[in-house]
């Protein structure tokens, strides 16, 4: 058995939404999670929050129900995995945690506090995992005992549905840390990608890009809002759903992104000039697919069944949607101008 599939509780310090969402991402999968409220309360006051929390997930969870994704029994099964503790109790119960999340606010004086706390009760080898979307994980390191225990984990809200969690490390975190935490969110069926400690992450820096430009063209009046996010919809969120940013550079080729962004660069600002590593791959005839390499390396890829997959993991998507081209839609729709019974 690995070391992620001896994990069978997590323990998570802070209690709001996110935490929330952790919790319930976990406990839905089979896990027993205990939820900390870390906010210093009066008794009257932790009572009445641990009751407020728990009807938040339990709302997450009727809302699965009302899908059918879910049964009744299945739901209350998912809520008998999760106790909402305080501080005071989590004491007696953190010398036993293999792994805790921290979600606290994002504010520096609020992290310091929290480590302070958790490090004086959890084990030296306890994997100790932020969810801070603001701070690099060698700023949490410096603040944190044995900081190879430490990384950050990124989770996108709402975190019980999205299968996305950006793992961040340095070169001071274990190896094998790493590696148990991308081993525990696979097991619970999410996503784990491991990235550098660099701001923003991968989501969050390419989207603030996006959503900064598309804000600048409703400023500039290139198009409507309502029109842009059509856009998006339907054109550029719905194929990136199915090839990955660099991957569409290898399938339509490298030089089509390098011309256009020197056009871009002289129509509309200097901002969307090619990266060097475009250039580099211009130079070095790492046109994408038809070279058989470019960001990635096609050289042993059956490309034609490769084609094939991903032309049709488009066309299932397209169908979930209800936007898949319809056949003879354009006279079936003269047709029932012509008679509009027969529609």
């Amino acid at each position: 058995m690995s070391a992620a599939d001896a994990i069978q509780h997590v323990d998570i310090l802070g209690a709001g939404r996110m935490g929330q969402g952790m919790a319930l991402a976990f406990a839905y999968a089979g896990l027993h999670v205990t939820l900390i409220d870390f906010k210093e309360r009066d008794v009257e006051a932790r009572i009445a929050f641990a009751a407020t929390a728990r009807g938040d997930i339990v709302r997450q969870l009727q809302t699965q129900v009302a899908f059918g994704r879910i049964k009744e029994s299945q739901a209350a099964e998912v809520m008998a995995r999760i106790a909402i503790v305080d501080r005071d109790r989590a004491c007696a119960l953190l010398p036993e945690s293999a792994i805790v999340f921290e979600a606290v606010p994002e504010v520096m004086e609020a992290k310091e506090a929290a480590f302070a706390w958790l490090c004086n009760y959890v084990r030296a080898d306890t994997v100790i995992a932020s969810t801070t979307s603001t701070f690099l994980v060698t700023e949490l390191q410096r603040i944190i005992t044995h900081p190879a225990r430490v990384l950050n984990a990124h989770w996108l809200n709402p975190a019980h549905l999205m299968p996305l969690v950006e793992l961040s490390r340095s070169d001071t975190t274990d190896e094998a840390v790493v590696q148990r935490v991308v081993a525990l969110l696979r097991r619970i069926g999410k996503v784990p990608v491991v990235c550098a400690p660099s701001a923003g992450y991968i989501v969050p820096r390419i989207q603030a890009l996006a959503m900064n430009e598309a804000a600048r063209m409703v400023e500039e009046g290139v198009a409507s809002a309502e029109d842009i996010d059509t856009a998006i919809r339907t054109g550029f969120g719905l194929r990136f759903s199915i090839l990955g940013l660099l991957e569409f550079i290898d399938w339509g080729g490298c030089d089509i992104l390098y011309y256009a962004s020197h056009y871009l660069a002289r129509a509309i600002d200097p901002r969307f000039a090619p990266p060097q590593i475009v250039s580099d791959h211009m130079r070095e005839g790492r046109d994408g697919l038809r070279d058989a390499r470019g960001f990635y390396d096609y050289a042993d890829v059956d490309v034609p069944a490769y084609l094939h997959k991903r032309l049709g993991e488009f066309g299932k998507a397209l169908d979930n949607m209800g936007l898949a081209p319809a056949f003879n839609a354009a006279l079936l729709e003269n047709r029932s101008k012509a008679d509009p019974q027969a529609a």
